[in-house]
């Protein structure tokens, strides 16, 4: 066992609070089965609910390929980035770096990381679970469709297709859990995860970002530190005050 991997957890901090789709959101699902009449291109439902919801790996995804492509090839930064393989580019795989830290490494690689950053799967909050099961004007039930025009540059032909979509206005539960080892900054992973909502922010979410699909906004309610000593005790936790790097997200409830 390398001294990396004999590191003990010291704490975990959970951020809760809620992402808001500014725009329609378009998160793809499995299209097998759909009746005539229904979009081309669905959404990713719970197949309990049947509701729409945000899967922890598209958005956790989306944070860590932003932050890479804001460094670029790991080689050239300590901080750690994406991985070129050949023609291609793959995720870091520098155990070492602050990326291959919060993100963990493959357990393909030689030397691994185990990630310190879970992302839940995000689903509707109350309120609005019950705006869209109400809402009057939707296509599906809590969803839109919207119809786009692909033209043919030679013969000019018309070619429609349809996009389910959340409609702008939803509402979803943000979960993140960031374990911290002992030794880790941990305003540098706070400050990390605050560099990787933003860029999401002035990015998009799920499909077809660049016709305007997944713009979407972060807010954050909640944010609640609890160590080890804590769980051996028993203890709640320690509810942290505003003054830390994602209080940049932080809104007062209604």
């Amino acid at each position: 066992m390398t001294e990396q991997q004999n590191v003990r957890i010291h704490s975990k901090l959970f951020i809760k609070g809620r992402i808001t789709a500014l725009t329609g959101l378009h998160i793809g699902g499995n299209s097998i089965g759909m009746a005539i009449g229904g979009a081309d291109k669905v959404v990713l439902l719970n197949p309990l609910t049947n509701e729409p919801y945000i899967p922890g790996s598209s958005l956790r995804g989306k944070m860590r390929s932003l932050l890479e492509r804001a460094r670029g090839d790991e080689k050239f930064n300590k901080e750690g980035g994406f991985s070129v393989n050949g023609d291609k580019t793959e995720a870091g795989k520098n155990p070492d770096s602050l990326l291959g830290k919060m993100f963990g490494v493959s357990a393909a690689e030689e030397n691994t990381q185990p990630t310190r950053l879970m992302v839940r799967d995000a689903h509707l909050t109350e309120a609005s679970r019950n705006e869209l099961a109400n809402a009057p004007n939707t296509d599906m039930p809590m969803t839109e469709v919207k119809t786009e025009v692909n033209i043919d540059r030679i013969t000019a032909a018309a070619n429609p297709r349809q996009f389910e979509r959340v409609p702008a206005g939803a509402e979803f539960q943000l979960e993140l859990i960031l374990t911290l080892m002992e030794g880790d900054d941990e305003q540098q992973f706070l400050k990390l995860l605050r560099e990787s909502l933003e860029l999401v922010q002035h990015d998009s979410l799920g499909g077809h970002g660049s016709r305007g699909y997944g713009a979407v906004q972060f807010s954050i309610d909640k944010l609640q530190r609890r160590t080890v000593e804590d769980y051996r005790s028993g203890k709640p936790g320690e509810e942290l005050s505003e003054q830390h790097e994602l209080a940049v997200f932080t809104t007062t409830m209604a």
